[in-house]
C-alpha cells in the first residue's frame, strides 16, 4: 500500500488544480441523453501528458484508463426548501478490459473542496480546459472509478444562488439528488453500474460527505459500501468557537465565507455581524467571481477588524446566540453511522486540525456507530506509527485521495471481484 500511494500522492500533487495539458484532443460532438460532454481522453494521451510532465510513478507500464466526462444538470433543494438548477460532473473511465464493463463500474461520490470562484467548480473547469483535473484522475483514470462531482448550490448552473457553505442539509441534498441524477443518465446511455457507491470528500468536501452518508442511511434508499471523509470540519460549533477566539485569523475569507452564508441563511443583518466596510461588501466577495486568493487581501486578518466585536462576544458567552444555535445545527458528527467510515485525515493539518477527526471518531462511536475509525495519512503513506512525516492541509489533499481510493478499490475487489 505504501508504495502505491506515494506514487499516485507525487503525480497529483503537481495535477491538483490543472488539466493534462492543452494538446490533447477534445471532446467529439457525442449525442446523449441529459447531459453534455465535455472532456473525450484516451488513456495513452493522459499517460504521455504524465510521462512528459515527468510524473514520478507514472511510466510506459502505468495502465491509465481513458476518461469522459459529463456535465448533467438536476434539481435540487436549498437550506430555505426552494429548488434549485444545479450541475453536477459524471466522470467514467473508458478503453476498460471487458470483464471491468460486464461486472460494471463501482461509483465514487466526491465532494470538492473549498472554492469561492465559479471557475474552480468541476463542470466549469472540465469545460474550459477540456482535460482531466484533480482527485478524478485517480479515481477515474488511474482506479477505474466513476466519480461523481457535485458543483454544490451556487456554482456552476447556479451559480445566481449564494453558496449555502458549510451548511449539512444543502450540501447532502446536493450530492444525494446528483448521485441519482447520474444513476437514471448512465441507465439512459447504457453506461454499466454495479450498484456499488463509495462517498468521500476533502476538507468542505470531508464535511458534505458525512452529511450525506447521514442523509442516504436516513432516506434508506441507497446503500454505501464504506465512506471516507477527508479532513472535514465535522464539529461547526466546535469550528467557530477555536476560529473566534482567535484574534488573528491567518485565512480570513473563510470566517467571513461562513458568517455570511450562515447570515443570509438565517435571515439577519449582515451589519450586526460583520463590520463595515465588510459588512457591505461580502455578497459582492462571495459571488463566485473571485478566489480565495484574491479575496484575502480584501478582508483584515484581526478578528475584531472583520467581525463586530460586540456580535463575537456574544457568541463565545451566550449559549442562546443565533449563530452559536445554528453551528450546533450543522454538526454532521453527531450520530452513529452503521456504514464502515474511514476518518482520512493528516496529522499536520493546519487548517482543520487533527484532533477534529478524533473528536468526529469518539462523538460517533458514543452514538452507536458500527463501523468508525481515524485514517492517518501520513501513517498510512508511510507504514510507520510514529513517522515524523507531516502533511499540511493544503499538501494533504492528494495524498489523502491516493489512501481512499486505495482503500475503496480494495473493497471493491473483495466484493465485485476486480
Amino acid at each position: 500500500m505504501k508504495s502505491k500511494i506515494s506514487k499516485i500522492a507525487l503525480t497529483l500533487s503537481v495535477f491538483w488544480f490543472v488539466g493534462c495539458g492543452s494538446d490533447l484532443h477534445q471532446p467529439t460532438n457525442e449525442i446523449v441523453q441529459g447531459s453534455e460532454v465535455v472532456v473525450d481522453l484516451d488513456g495513452n494521451s493522459i499517460k504521455t501528458s504524465l510521462i512528459e510532465a515527468g510524473m514520478p510513478g507514472v511510466d510506459e507500464s502505468t495502465t491509465v484508463y481513458g476518461y469522459k466526462a459529463y456535465k448533467i444538470p438536476y434539481t435540487t433543494t436549498d437550506e430555505q426548501g426552494n429548488s434549485v438548477k444545479v450541475s453536477g460532473l459524471m466522470v467514467i473511465p473508458t478503453e476498460v478490459p471487458e470483464a471491468m464493463k460486464q461486472a460494471g463500474f463501482s461509483v465514487v461520490s466526491d465532494d470538492h473542496d473549498t472554492i469561492m470562484a465559479n471557475a474552480d467548480a468541476p463542470t466549469v473547469v472540465a469545460s474550459t480546459i477540456s482535460a482531466p483535473a484533480g482527485a478524478s484522475v485517480i479515481l477515474t483514470s488511474l482506479y477505474a472509478f466513476v466519480t461523481l462531482q457535485a458543483d454544490y448550490i451556487g456554482f456552476g448552473d447556479s451559480v445566481d444562488h449564494y453558496h449555502p457553505f458549510l451548511m449539512k442539509k444543502s450540501a447532502a441534498n446536493a450530492t444525494v439528488d446528483f448521485i441519482n441524477a447520474a444513476r437514471k443518465f448512465a441507465q439512459a446511455n447504457d453506461i454499466p453500474l454495479n450498484g456499488q457507491l463509495f462517498v468521500t470528500g476533502y476538507s468542505e468536501g470531508g464535511y458534505d460527505a458525512l452529511a450525506t452518508l447521514e442523509k442516504i442511511e436516513q432516506d434508506g434508499e441507497l446503500q454505501v459500501t464504506l465512506a471516507a471523509p477527508m479532513a472535514g470540519p465535522y464539529d461547526m460549533n466546535r469550528t467557530a468557537m477555536g476560529e473566534l477566539s482567535k484574534d488573528y485569523l491567518p485565512i480570513p475569507s473563510y470566517v467571513a465565507f461562513v458568517a455570511y452564508a450562515y447570515t443570509k441563511t438565517y435571515d439577519k443583518d449582515m451589519a450586526s455581524v460583520f463590520n463595515e466596510p465588510y459588512a457591505s461588501d461580502v455578497e459582492t466577495l462571495f459571488d463566485g467571481l473571485l478566489a480565495r486568493p484574491e479575496i484575502d487581501p480584501q478582508l483584515p486578518n484581526a478578528t475584531d477588524g472583520l467581525m463586530n466585536p460586540d456580535f463575537r462576544y456574544d457568541f463565545l458567552t451566550n449559549p442562546d446566540n443565533w449563530l452559536r444555535k445554528a453551528t450546533l445545527e450543522n454538526n454532521v458528527n453527531e450520530w452513529g453511522p452503521q456504514t464502515p467510515v474511514r476518518l482520512v485525515h493528516c496529522m499536520g493539518d493546519n487548517v482543520v486540525p487533527f484532533p477534529m477527526a478524533q473528536l468526529a471518531e469518539a462523538t460517533m462511536n458514543a452514538y452507536g456507530a458500527a463501523d468508525v475509525s481515524i485514517v492517518p495519512v501520513e501513517v498510512a503513506v508511510t507504514g510507520d506509527s510514529a513517522t515524523p512525516l507531516r502533511y499540511n492541509h493544503f499538501e494533504c489533499g492528494p495524498v489523502a485521495y491516493g489512501v481512499a481510493a486505495h482503500m475503496f478499490a480494495e473493497a471493491r475487489h473483495a466484493t465485485i471481484g476486480y
